[in-house]
């Protein structure tokens, strides 16, 4: 069993060997290197490249699509400059992971489905966003296996996120005009102030925040020294209470989702440490816990009684029965084409849903990423969609046990890679705010985080 399901996860697939002695490979990589030696800038070639990801990260929640589109071009072209300028050293050869190669497989998917689809103009257009963000992970997780370029990039995100909270809250103390109908007029709710920040979508927000508090967390253990760790519990305190503001359901089931999987991986983490009986008892104990602070907040705080009350209550609620509308249509467009989908995007979706679509229930989206990903590539997208998150929680797992063995700090980062994906994915399956590039960058960062620590099977060197 464990020989299948290493050759499920690709774990112990030799990529260093066949890279090495893959004709393509050695054609294309390296190929302006000669260049790249002579060139001034180049000799800093990761450092502008950790420039880019920079604005893409420190300015996404305060500027329009189109301009985090300009900077996802260039960090693509800046991508493909250095990998055509590489050396094809092993440490480079070492950089592509099983996950990349899912990805990869992923994108080809889209093509075909691109190819294929009812309206191929509308679908070549997503599927250039689609690349984008793509290559955006590849360009990512090369600069994130530098461990000073990884701690920048995670550090400049956590103070952007807190400027985006300590905004939100401003709302939720002085107000905030709601943009949208975000919650169900006949709601005792209906007049709550939703806080949205910079992002003008309180449910967008809660998707964007979800990484901040995990990471937060993570960062009261893993940074050294009582300021740092008291700038991180400021952090976590007013990520979490924005979030929470946000009154988003999705936001909240992955917060609850997020949090539990840290909690559960720091004391698989500390597990080495305890003594028997925390060896036991801390998951029991953690578990029980949870249930209990989520019965006391139904019982006494009546806002989250509400909220929670509303996920239940079917088509009376008004969100709820317009996701029901959306998702009668969607599996009709499933039924019609299954095994390729549609294309990618939502131009291709915009184009198609009209043609099942229920009077008045417009979308732009599926309101779930699984549904998502089955109408836009088909069950064969959707198949390599799973196989690439069981590869990626395979390969942190891994390196979070080797990380563990040798008590390595670093390890605590991939302990947040792991839960955010969680949570997101936990937030993914009410809603599509993780197609939104605020949101959609932060995915594949974290992504990358996990694939930059990966090392093959057999290597024995440490991050």
């Amino acid at each position: 069993m464990n020989l299948v399901w290493e050759r499920l996860t690709l774990s112990s697939l030799p990529l260093k060997e066949y890279l090495s002695s893959s004709y393509l490979h050695r054609f294309l990589v390296g190929i302006l290197r000669p260049w790249r030696q002579t060139s001034i800038l180049m000799q800093w070639g990761d450092v502008i490249a950790v420039g880019l990801l920079s604005l893409i990260y420190g300015l996404a929640p305060f500027v329009s699509s189109v301009l985090i589109g300009l900077l996802l071009a260039a960090c693509v072209g800046f991508w493909i400059l250095l990998t055509l300028s590489d050396e094809a050293t092993p440490a480079n050869v070492a950089s592509v992971t099983p996950i990349h190669l899912l990805v990869l497989l992923y994108w080809g998917i889209a093509v075909i489905a691109t190819a294929l689809s009812p309206v191929p103009k509308a679908a070549l257009s997503d599927l250039r966003t689609l690349t984008l963000y793509l290559l955006l992970f590849a360009l990512c997780a090369r600069v994130l296996r530098v461990h000073r370029f990884r701690s920048w990039l995670i550090t400049l995100y956590l103070h952007i996120s807190l400027i985006v909270s300590v905004y939100g809250l401003r709302q939720w103390f002085f107000g905030a005009k709601a943009l949208a109908t975000w919650v169900d007029p006949e709601s005792p709710l209906a007049k709550t102030t939703r806080v949205y920040s910079y992002l003008g979508n309180p449910n967008l927000l809660a998707g964007y925040l979800l990484p901040a508090v995990v990471l937060s967390l993570v960062a009261i253990v893993a940074w050294q020294g009582w300021i740092k760790k008291g700038l991180a519990l400021t952090m976590f305190i007013v990520n979490t209470a924005s979030l929470v503001l946000t009154f988003s359901r999705g936001g909240w089931i992955a917060l609850l989702v997020g949090l539990f999987s840290v909690a559960v991986l720091l004391i698989y983490w500390w597990s080495i440490e305890m003594p028997p009986f925390w060896r036991t008892w801390s998951l029991p104990i953690l578990i029980g816990s949870v249930i209990g602070i989520l019965v006391m907040g139904v019982i006494f705080v009546e806002p989250f009684r509400l909220r929670i009350v509303s996920i239940f209550a079917g088509r009376q609620d008004s969100s709820n029965n317009f996701r029901k509308n959306v998702w009668d249509a969607v599996f009709e467009m499933i039924r019609d084409r299954p095994i390729i989908g549609i294309g990618p995007g939502h131009s291709s979706f915009n184009n198609v849903y009209p043609q099942y679509q229920r009077p008045r229930y417009t979308a732009l989206s599926a309101y779930s990423i699984f549904l998502e990903t089955i109408v836009e590539t088909g069950f064969l997208g959707f198949t390599c969609f799973i196989w690439l998150l069981v590869v990626a929680f395979n390969t942190g797992y891994m390196q979070l046990r080797r990380l563990r063995n040798t008590r390595n700090r670093e390890g605590f980062w991939l302990i947040g890679a792991i839960a955010t994906m969680l949570g997101m994915l936990a937030h993914g399956l009410v809603d599509t705010v993780w197609y939104r590039p605020e949101v959609n960058t932060l995915w594949w960062l974290m992504m990358a985080l996990v694939a930059s620590y990966w090392q093959p099977l057999n290597n024995k060197n440490h991050v």
